[in-house]
């Protein structure tokens, strides 16, 4: 006959209840880390931003990847508009091209609202990620009665698309650029990125530029080119947020990825990286909420 101490069954009854919490709390953890939304504010120095421009706000969104908070995004909508931002930057991806995601049409629609809650807080500018650029995009659909594309509809709501270029923001008679390049080829995009830089020194001189792209790499090529500074996704945080790492998962399904998250540097340059909205890899966001940054310039 086998004997067992008498607060052996008292053991067995209690990890059960062990195992039921720690379920639970991950089961919230998981809840939250991909519903709610975060907002979290870098001030940014630079000795060469005009005066005029001290505390410009400029609001970055990306990844959202046809994701819906609330009716008409009116949750990411709020959190933007909380934010106070100059202007909105998206750094790509507002679509998923993944063929078992919503049709095109219902994406389209998820867009709309989107910009329609968005421009009248700030004007917005936008530059492709991968997933914008999928050929299955490019053909109109019907919408609202009508055929309309993906460009055709962001011109129509008067998005600031910068497809390899840039435009001119001024205040107070001081001028900044914003620039922005199409999701490309590694090897291509440092040619385009290069021709763009030698185009804006050409036209407006040593002025302070923010490059707006999706990917967030090449941040040392950059800072060599005189971009003072970029904005940026494409990594989702690293999808899984475990403590002293900078995500587990990286774009490419890369284990260990780095600059996912927050500043970076190289030179006299600053690479800002949104964890991103939505979530497009199939595995869920954990400890690492969709995230609203916010660059805030600041003269030094």
């Amino acid at each position: 006959m086998e004997k067992y101490p008498k607060n052996s069954k008292k053991r067995i009854r209690v990890f059960p209840v062990i195992l039921l919490f720690f379920t639970l709390i991950i089961a919230l953890l998981l809840i939250d880390s991909n519903l709610r939304i975060v907002t979290t504010e870098y001030e940014l120095y630079f000795s060469n931003l005009p005066v005029t421009f001290d505390g410009f706000r400029i609001v970055v969104l990306a990844d959202i990847h046809d994701t819906e908070f609330g009716r008409d995004n009116e949750k990411l909508i709020s959190r933007v508009r909380d934010a106070n931002p100059d202007i909105i930057a998206i750094a790509g991806d507002l679509l998923n091209a993944y063929s078992n995601h919503r049709p095109i049409g219902e994406q389209l629609e998820r867009v709309e609202s989107l910009i329609i809650g968005l421009t009248p807080i700030a004007p917005v500018y936008f530059v492709t990620g991968n997933h914008d650029l999928n050929r299955k995009f490019d053909a109109p659909v019907e919408l609202y009665g009508g055929p309309v594309a993906f460009f055709e509809l962001l011109d129509e709501l008067d998005v600031r698309v910068l497809r390899n270029e840039y435009e001119v923001i001024e205040s107070g008679g001081e001028i900044i650029i914003i620039a922005g390049v199409n999701t490309h080829s590694s090897d291509y995009i440092e040619r385009i990125e290069s021709e763009l830089a030698d185009k804006i020194y050409s036209a407006e001189g040593d002025e302070f530029i923010v490059l707006l792209r999706h990917k967030n790499d090449h941040m040392h090529f950059l800072s060599e080119h005189g971009f003072d500074l970029i904005l940026s996704g494409h990594a989702h945080g690293g999808v899984i947020r475990l403590p002293f790492t900078d995500g587990l998962i990286g774009p490419d399904r890369d284990f260990f990825p780095t600059f996912t998250n927050g500043v970076y540097s190289a030179g006299d340059t600053y690479m800002l990286v949104s964890r991103g909205i939505g979530n497009a890899t199939g595995i869920p966001r954990f400890l690492n909420n969709p995230h609203v940054a916010v660059a805030v310039l600041r003269s030094a």
